[in-house]
């Protein structure tokens, strides 16, 4: 039997795979031997809630794999602290290597790519993989480089919010660390499936994903999330975060030249995620001004 604890945020819980329940690391764990799977992902987890949360329950079932991708949710805070996040996620990690476990870590592909937003954003994911990075090296995880990962940039592999991989997504994700763990030398069975097993959502529902789920998700996290992005799109205007966040000018003149190879026209388009944004803060203005009105009436 092969015990596999997932942790993470969204991503990992598999927030836009059809399925419900499975998402990426369900599909990896489909090929691992006597597969017993323990996904304690939770949606919008930041890197300190894995450690305080989810980690204790991992290292108490003591799994032979386990994996910790985190940290996009960290970089859209308005107290985003890279080295906060790298020993929150370096502590979890130390952890579960000590209980045993083969680990499982990713580099975060850039949210200012897939939103065509502030450069500020980019920068703090580089400063997030930079930390991570040396976590993979100092602990000697099995290290998924989704940064750098052309695929990672196109259209086809990502759901309709920009924020979350499709099915295909998912697929791609457990095809990866598949052939990491198979290089690695740790028992594995045939590649997961990379074709989807479900029809691609229509235009509908897409849009009614969008006007239901896509709305809750913009109450809970407008409070903090949009006046974020707010903030860091005046200060990049500003030119006031220049370098602020920046890992190192190695790092990012690899990570430019890497952003020049990768085809984002399909995230440009006028149904991408400019717009997406603009909806948010359309939407958030709007939910402040009904609740202005109705206590005006009480």
């Amino acid at each position: 039997m092969t015990r596999f604890a997932a942790l993470g945020d969204s991503i990992t819980a598999g927030m836009g795979d059809p399925v419900p329940g499975r998402g990426w690391a369900a599909l990896l764990a489909g090929t691992l031997p006597q597969p017993e799977l323990h996904n304690l992902a939770t949606l919008g987890a930041l890197a300190a809630d894995v450690e305080r949360v989810q980690l204790p329950a991992a290292t108490a079932w003591r799994p032979d794999v386990a994996s910790v991708v985190i940290g996009i949710n960290d970089t859209l805070r308005g107290d985003f602290d890279p080295e906060r996040t790298g020993a929150s996620v370096g502590r979890t990690v130390a952890a579960l290597r000590a209980a045993g476990a083969e680990v499982l870590t990713m580099r975060l592909p850039d949210p200012g790519q897939m939103f065509g937003l502030p450069g500020a954003l980019a920068r703090r994911m580089r400063a997030v993989n930079a930390t991570v990075d040396e976590v993979a090296r100092r602990y000697g995880t099995v290290h998924l480089d989704a940064a750098r990962d052309p695929a990672t940039y196109e259209r086809c592999y990502w759901s309709v919010d920009r924020l979350h991989p499709n099915e295909r997504g998912h697929r791609l994700i457990a095809c990866r660390f598949h052939a990491l763990l198979a290089a690695a030398g740790f028992p594995v069975g045939p590649d997961p499936d990379p074709e989807p097993s479900s029809p691609p959502p229509t235009r509908l529902a897409e849009v009614g994903w969008m006007a239901t789920k896509g709305t809750a998700w913009l109450v809970r996290r407008s409070r903090d999330l949009v006046p974020a992005l707010v903030g860091l799109a005046l200060r990049e205007w500003l030119g006031g975060s220049k370098g602020r966040d920046a890992p190192g000018s190695e790092d990012a003149k690899r990570d430019d030249i890497q952003r020049e190879r990768v085809n984002l026209n399909a995230l440009s388009r006028p149904s991408g995620n400019l717009r997406l944004i603009k909806g948010l803060l359309s939407a958030h203005l709007k939910v402040r001004n009904r609740s202005s009105r109705r206590n005006g009436r009480t």
